[in-house]
């Protein structure tokens, strides 16, 4: 009984890797992700039939791509979060504001997750889309979320994913994060000084409508001429914090308890 149990989970783990390898190389031959994988080329062919049999995956003459039945569960996902519903008219609205990109991320798993994004009228096209997962450490809007979590929660992301770096202004020291953090909760929005993107600055402002709780954050991001270095006061501050401000007090209020998108802290020790 216990192998036979086992059994799933290990199959489940291969087909997961199959999938995340083919969004990594954007689609391959079956003998390119058998050598990539380490893995039998007839098992690799097995778990892509399957997957392609039931919609995950398309065949293109012999190369694999994963289909659009995954845009299918993460829309469905996403359409179900009170933070996307609420926040997204607002982002959009901050987007044709500014001219700039705005952008609406939560968290999950210790990693940022972009739930939706707005193009204004100047803005720069980044490799951000609805889905994607980055650290938290060196983004404006994944500061703007560590700053209004427990220490012990931050550290235990820390432990969990690291502090990469991705460019020499990545803060890879997590004394001199928890210093940064602190100074975010004092102005009440963070701030990206070409942390994960050369050339590129952000200004982000956290959604967290009880003091224990942290739902995301917003962010205007644009090349690092259009942003000043201190934002303290500019009329891109004030737009983001009176929008997180917004959306606050929307979710707050909004009918309905479907907000299991937010996390509550109640022990500030707990870094679960």
């Amino acid at each position: 009984m216990t192998q036979e149990a086992k059994h799933p989970v290990r199959t489940s783990e291969k087909t997961l890797r199959i999938v995340e390898a083919l969004k990594d190389v954007d689609g391959a031959h079956v003998t390119e992700l058998a050598s990539t994988l380490g893995m039998n080329k007839s098992m690799v062919h097995n778990h892509l039939s399957t997957l392609e049999s039931n919609g995950y995956v398309v065949k293109d003459g012999t190369t694999y791509r994963l289909g659009l039945k995954f845009l299918d569960l993460g829309g469905y996902t996403r359409s179900r979060m009170k933070l996307f519903r609420i926040a997204k008219p607002q982002v959009k609205r901050m987007a044709d504001q500014t001219g700039e990109l705005a952008n609406l991320m939560t968290v999950e798993n210790g990693l940022g997750v972009y739930l939706y994004r707005s193009k204004g009228e100047q803005a720069v096209d980044l490799d951000t889309y609805p889905g994607k997962r980055t650290h938290l450490h060196y983004t404006a809007q994944g500061k703007a979320i560590l700053a209004h979590m427990p220490e012990a929660h931050v550290r235990s992301i820390i432990d969990q994913r690291g502090l990469p770096e991705a460019t020499p202004n990545t803060i890879t020291d997590p004394d001199t994060l928890f210093e940064q953090l602190e100074e975010i909760r004092e102005r009440g929005f963070a701030t990206h000084e070409e942390e994960r993107l050369q050339g590129l600055r952000s200004v982000a402002a956290p959604i967290h409508p009880d003091s224990d709780s942290i739902c995301g954050s917003i962010s205007i991001s644009a090349p690092a001429n259009r942003i000043a270095g201190d934002p303290s006061g500019s009329e891109i501050h004030d737009i983001v914090t009176s929008t997180a401000n917004a959306i606050e007090l929307n979710i707050k209020h909004s009918s309905g308890d479907e907000g299991f998108e937010c996390k509550t802290y109640d022990d500030a020790s707990s870094a679960n």
